[in-house]
């Protein structure tokens, strides 16, 4: 769901850089940013526990 609307904003800011709305564009791409970054941290936290390289979470 994250990623979803980090591709959005990105569409967004793709969109605006093209028509020439150049602030909108970088608000766009900013948000994007951002959600992708919480996307990556969460994804890799994740993966983390999933592994059992952080406690908190047992296989069973």
């Amino acid at each position: 769901m994250l990623l979803n609307w980090t591709m959005i904003f990105l569409v967004i800011a793709l969109v605006a850089a093209v028509l020439g709305f150049s602030g909108l564009a970088s608000a766009a791409a900013g948000i994007a940013r951002v959600l992708f970054g919480i996307f990556l941290v969460l994804f890799l936290l994740s993966l983390l526990l999933r592994a059992g390289y952080l406690p908190g979470y047992r296989h069973g």
